[in-house]
C-alpha cells in the first residue's frame, strides 16, 4: 500500500545521506561522468577551465553556499567581484563580506537556488543586461534592494561572481540579519547549535510539521473515505470502493507537500538546507502525482475490462494488464525526467543513453518480443478465443489459455499443447465454436439389388424426416442420389442441425439416424455391407482383384 510515511522515511534517508555527501567533491565528480554534458545544479565537477566551478549563476552560488557552510569564508570569497576593493585589503574584507552575504541568503526565506539560471549564457529573455542576473532582493529603509551575479573574463575564461555593485551594498544589508522575537524566547542552545546553518529548533520544527501533516492526512483521508464510499455505491456500479482508498493516498502526499511548501516559508531553514529541501519537495510531489496519474489508469481499466465479453479472458487477462503496466512505466519515466530536469540535470543524454540500453535489450530479446507481438496479433484479431475447439496444424483441440508468448490448448487425448505465438499467429485456424450451425451430412450405401423404386421411396421418405424435425434445415435438396459403384449405391444427405451444441448435434444426429434405419426397414431397402465380402476373400487374392480391377 502506497504510504505517505513510508515515502517520507524514505526520501528523509536519501536527503541525509545526500546533506552529508553534498559538500564533497568527489560525489559531483561521479555524478558528473555519468550525466555527462548535464547542466546540474547539484555540485558538478570542476571545470577544465574554472577550478571552482562558476560557469552558470547556480553552480557559483550553491558552491559559495556551500564554502560558507564549511566556514570557509576565504574560499567563498572567491565567488564575489572584489575588483573595487584594494588588492591589500581583500584578504581582510573577502572572507568578511562572504560571511555576511551567506547569512543575508539565509535569512531570505524567500531566496531558493534552484531558481537560479543553470546555463553558462545566463537568462537572456529578463530585463537586465546579457552578462547579469538575479540573485536575491532585499527590502531596506523602505526601498527594495537588488543583489547581482555578473559574468566576467578571469583566467581566459568567463565566470559568473556576484557583482560588485551588489559587494558594495552587502554591510548595509547585513543589518537585516537579526534574532526574531520569537527566537529570544527560545533557549539558546536551540537557536546557536546549527547543523547545515540551521538551528536546531528549526529541525525540530521541520519534522514536527512533517508528522503532524501525515497525522491530519490520514484523519481526513478516513473522514473523506466514510462519506464518500455510499455515494459511490449508490451511483457507481463499476467504481470499486478500493480504488478510492488508493486515490487517497497520492493526494495526501500531494496536499502534505503543498502545505509543507508554504510552512518552509515561515519556518525559514537557510539557503543550503532549502536547496536540498526543495529537491526533497519536488521528488515528493512528481512521485505522488505519477501515483495518482496511475491511479487514475487502474481505475479506466476497471471501467475497460466491465465491457469486456467473459470468455475474453486472453484481452483482460494478458493484453490489457500489460497495456496498463507499460502506461505506468512510461508515466514513472515521465516523472524521473521531469524531476531530473527540475533538479538541472541533462536530460537528453539520460534519454540517448536510455534508447541504445532499450536497442540493445531489444536485439537481444528477439524471439520474445516477436513472440510478444505474435501474442498481441492473436488477441487483437481474435481468431479463437479462450474455450474455444480449433483445430490448429494438423490438430484438434480447445483452447485454455492465450498468453503473451504462447497460447496452450488442450487436445482431444486431454494433453496440452504449447505453441509459440509468433508460430501459432501465421497458422491457419479453423475455429470449429464459430460455427452458427452444425453440418449432418451423412452417405447412406444402399445395397446393389435395391431397386429404382425403392431409391425414390427412401429419398422421399428420408427428405420428409428432415423437412418435419425441428432443429433441422432442409433447404435446398436435402436428399442426393450421387452415385452408382458395383457395389452399392450413395445417397448424400444434405442439411444442417440448428445448434451451436456439440452435445445437442449428436444427440439430434443419433435420433435422424435412426429414423433413417426404421424408415429403410420398413421398406424392405438394406445397406451394403463392403467389409463382409472383403474379409471372405483371401488377402492374397484380394490384392489382385484391386490390382486388376486398378489395371482395367
Amino acid at each position: 500500500m502506497f504510504s505517505i510515511r513510508k515515502v517520507l522515511v524514505i526520501a528523509a534517508c536519501i536527503l541525509a545521506g545526500g546533506v552529508f555527501i553534498g559538500s564533497e567533491i568527489l560525489v559531483a565528480q561521479g555524478l558528473t561522468n555519468v550525466l555527462s554534458g548535464s547542466k546540474s545544479s547539484k555540485p558538478t565537477s570542476p571545470s577544465a577551465s574554472d577550478p571552482l566551478d562558476r560557469t552558470t549563476p547556480r553552480n557559483s552560488i550553491f558552491h559559495f553556499l556551500e564554502a560558507c557552510h564549511d566556514n570557509n569564508f576565504r574560499r567563498a570569497s572567491l565567488y564575489l567581484d572584489l575588483r573595487r576593493i584594494k588588492p591589500e585589503d581583500r584578504a581582510a574584507q573577502g572572507p568578511e563580506l562572504a560571511k555576511q552575504l551567506g547569512a543575508l541568503l539565509d535569512y531570505d526565506p524567500h531566496f531558493e537556488v534552484e531558481n537560479l539560471n543553470n546555463t553558462p549564457e545566463g537568462d537572456l529573455a529578463d530585463s537586465l543586461a546579457p552578462d547579469q542576473e538575479a540573485l536575491d532582493t532585499f527590502e531596506a529603509n523602505g526601498r527594495s534592494v537588488p543583489l547581482l551575479m555578473q559574468r566576467v573574463p578571469q583566467n581566459g575564461t568567463n565566470v559568473w561572481l556576484v557583482s560588485a555593485d551588489s559587494v558594495e551594498r552587502i554591510p548595509e544589508l547585513s543589518v537585516l540579519v537579526r534574532e526574531s522575537a520569537f527566537e529570544k524566547k527560545l533557549p539558546t542552545p536551540l537557536v546557536t547549535t546549527k547543523l547545515l546553518d540551521t538551528p536546531v529548533w528549526v529541525w525540530l520544527a521541520l519534522v514536527l510539521l512533517a508528522l503532524l501533516l501525515s497525522v491530519i492526512s490520514r484523519v481526513l483521508s478516513k473522514i473523506v473515505i466514510a462519506f464518500s464510499k455510499p455515494l459511490m455505491k449508490r451511483h457507481s456500479t463499476w467504481f470499486q470502493a478500493r480504488r478510492l482508498e488508493e486515490f487517497t493516498e497520492p493526494l495526501r502526499l500531494l496536499l502534505s507537500v503543498a502545505v509543507f511548501k508554504v510552512c518552509m516559508e515561515v519556518i525559514a531553514p537557510s539557503a543550503l538546507l532549502r536547496y536540498y529541501l526543495d529537491r526533497l519537495v519536488t521528488l515528493l510531489f512528481f512521485v505522488g502525482a505519477a501515483a495518482f496519474l496511475m491511479r487514475v489508469v487502474d481505475v479506466i481499466s476497471d471501467r475497460v475490462i466491465s465491457r469486456f465479453d467473459p470468455r475474453e479472458r486472453a484481452l483482460s487477462y494478458s493484453v490489457l494488464p500489460l497495456f496498463v503496466r507499460m502506461v505506468k512505466i512510461c508515466i514513472f519515466c515521465v516523472a524521473v525526467v521531469l524531476t531530473l530536469a527540475q533538479w538541472g540535470y541533462n536530460t537528453n543524454a539520460i534519454l540517448a543513453g536510455l534508447g541504445v540500453g532499450g536497442l540493445a535489450v531489444a536485439l537481444a530479446a528477439q524471439k520474445t518480443i516477436e513472440n510478444l507481438f505474435g501474442g498481441v496479433a492473436v488477441i487483437t484479431d481474435r481468431p479463437v478465443l479462450v474455450g474455444d475447439l480449433c483445430q490448429f496444424g494438423g490438430q484438434l483441440g480447445t483452447v485454455e489459455d492465450i498468453g503473451l508468448r504462447s497460447t496452450r490448448i488442450r487436445t482431444l487425448d486431454r494433453t496440452v499443447v504449447t505453441v509459440p505465438n509468433s508460430q501459432f499467429s501465421t497458422m491457419t485456424l479453423e475455429n470449429y465454436s464459430r460455427r452458427d450451425r452444425l453440418w449432418f451430412h451423412p452417405t447412406l450405401q444402399l445395397r446393389r439389388d435395391t431397386t429404382p423404386e425403392q431409391i425414390e421411396e427412401v429419398m422421399k421418405a428420408i427428405g420428409r424426416i428432415l423437412e418435419e424435425h425441428p432443429k433441422v434445415d432442409a433447404s435446398g435438396v436435402p436428399v442426393r442420389f450421387t452415385k452408382i459403384s458395383p457395389q452399392w449405391f450413395d445417397l448424400e444427405i444434405f442439411a444442417y442441425v440448428l445448434t451451436t451444441d456439440y452435445d445437442e448435434f449428436v444427440r439430434t444426429q443419433s435420433e435422424l439416424l435412426l429414423k433413417f434405419l426404421e424408415t429403410a426397414s420398413a421398406l424392405g431397402v438394406g445397406f451394403a455391407v463392403p467389409i463382409q465380402e472383403a474379409a471372405t476373400v483371401p488377402r492374397g487374392l484380394r490384392e489382385a482383384k484391386e490390382f486388376e480391377e486398378v489395371r482395367r
